[in-house]
């Protein structure tokens, strides 16, 4: 496993890749067949790198706020 994380660290050197190294992932599973929780912690990282990111989730702003012009619009409950 040493060797082919060396060989790695010298290819990506030379490649501009992304991702994990197969290295990574060889250990990762060599480690959760000790641990429990690793397998638990990879599993919540696998359906978390699933989900897609809004930003537009929750409640639409109470105030009005126009950064462009300096100028902020509140208002008043009653």
């Amino acid at each position: 496993m040493v060797g082919v994380g060396v060989f790695e660290l010298f290819r990506n050197r030379h490649r501009k890749r992304t991702g994990a190294p197969v290295t990574a992932t060889y250990i990762n599973e060599f480690t959760a067949v000790f641990y429990g929780t690793k397998r638990v912690e990879l599993d919540h990282r696998d359906s978390t790198s699933m989900l897609r990111e809004e930003d537009a989730q929750g409640a639409p702003p109470r105030d009005n706020i126009d950064l462009d012009h300096g100028v902020a619009y509140l208002h008043r409950e009653n």
